[in-house]
């Protein structure tokens, strides 16, 4: 059953056309991957569904209701969580105080409270008082991964969870994103790293000049070398 389903939107910065007829969807309790080159558009595809830079054309619609144009709180508060890319925590509050102050009942779905956040992410209770000022990329990423679970959202999108992490930080995303997973929490997930998105997703799409350009299961495209050289450059 489709949780989103975009239409074929057109997104703008200005004069500048960058999603240009675009069209997805995403199913409940899976994980779509869009994956794409630096430039393709795949942010803006986030953007654009939480209502940070809203279609001028196409609808939206979540969960059946469509949300296109929408502000972003009251998006939000239908049922969608971002984390967004560069983690854009804030560094004079300290984590159990973000956690606190982004939680909210949710509607239908997985429950997290902060607690639970703690008991996925040890390392951020053995610094629950710390300023997120003081803490390492990865223990950022993972408080903004925190932070967007205990808004008990039905769909979570990840904007680029991976960048700049070392390898033993994005090993120990990928477990986290496992057990979300796990737990039936619907994700959109924006990956510039093609070999960890594969690894995760139900479903991928590959976006290029602002459009879809293909989309498949994992398996086909890891067997597709002339589409992942093409469009991925790997």
């Amino acid at each position: 059953m489709s949780l989103l389903e975009v239409r074929d939107i057109h997104t703008y910065y200005g004069d500048s056309h960058v999603l240009q007829g675009l069209s997805l969807t995403a199913e409940k309790g899976k994980l779509i991957a869009i994956l794409g080159r630096n430039g393709a558009g795949k942010s803006t595809l986030l953007r654009s569904i939480i209502g940070f830079t809203p279609p001028r054309e196409g609808t939206i619609r979540f969960d059946g209701k469509e949300i296109t144009g929408l502000s972003p709180y009251r998006i939000v508060k239908a049922g969608i969580g971002i984390v967004p890319q560069g983690r854009r925590v804030f560094s004079s509050l300290t984590i159990r105080e973000h956690l606190d102050i982004a939680a909210r009942e949710g509607g239908d779905g997985p429950r997290w409270s902060p607690d639970d956040i703690f008991s996925l992410f040890p390392r951020l209770q053995e610094r629950a008082r710390a300023r997120a000022k003081t803490l390492s990329g990865g223990e950022q990423q993972m408080l903004a991964i925190g932070r967007a679970l205990v808004g008990n959202p039905a769909l979570l999108m990840m904007d680029e969870p991976t960048e700049g992490l070392a390898p033993i930080m994005v090993r120990e995303v990928q477990r986290i994103v496992k057990e979300i997973k796990a737990r039936k929490l619907s994700m959109v997930l924006v990956e510039q790293d093609s070999a960890f998105a594969l690894r995760l997703a139900d479903y991928v799409y590959i976006m290029s000049r602002g459009t879809i350009v293909y989309e498949s299961e994992p398996a086909k495209l890891r067997e597709d070398a002339e589409i992942r050289s093409r469009y991925l450059g790997v």
